[in-house]
């Protein structure tokens, strides 16, 4: 898998599913909305395809996410947030999202924007170490 610069992959201790578990939960405490989560695995499924353990997770919170909007609106494309949490070939899971540095630059938007939402990394880190 090609590495991609604008992409940050943390690696998790435990499996997809508990992965998810604890961000969502994790999430939900810090006031942010779970618009939807996908099980991307079992819509493979449905389809007769295989995808090993793989979920994505649309969320944000309004106060942060409608002044970025306001100051682009194409940056909706990317709103609300995502993050997939996926088991690699050598069954190793990951919590993967977009840099926020990249949304900045790739919406031309003012920094002061961007830390409102940025500190949801600091979740994301919480998630994936060790307990």
């Amino acid at each position: 898998m090609k590495l991609n610069p604008d992409i940050v992959s943390l690696q998790s201790s435990t499996s997809v599913e508990k992965t998810i578990i604890k961000l969502k939960d994790s999430l939900i405490e810090d006031g942010i909305t779970i618009y939807a989560q996908i099980d991307q695995q079992a819509e493979a499924s449905k389809s007769g395809l295989s995808l090993k353990p793989f979920q994505q997770l649309l969320f944000g919170n309004p106060k942060g996410g409608i002044p970025i909007m306001n100051a682009n609106p194409l940056s909706g494309l990317d709103l609300p947030l995502k993050v997939l949490v996926w088991e690699d070939n050598e069954k190793k899971v990951w919590l993967s999202y977009n840099k926020f540095s990249y949304l900045q630059n790739r919406f031309d938007l003012p920094p002061f924007l961007i830390e409102k939402i940025s500190a949801v990394e600091s979740i994301f880190q919480k998630v994936v170490i060790p307990i």
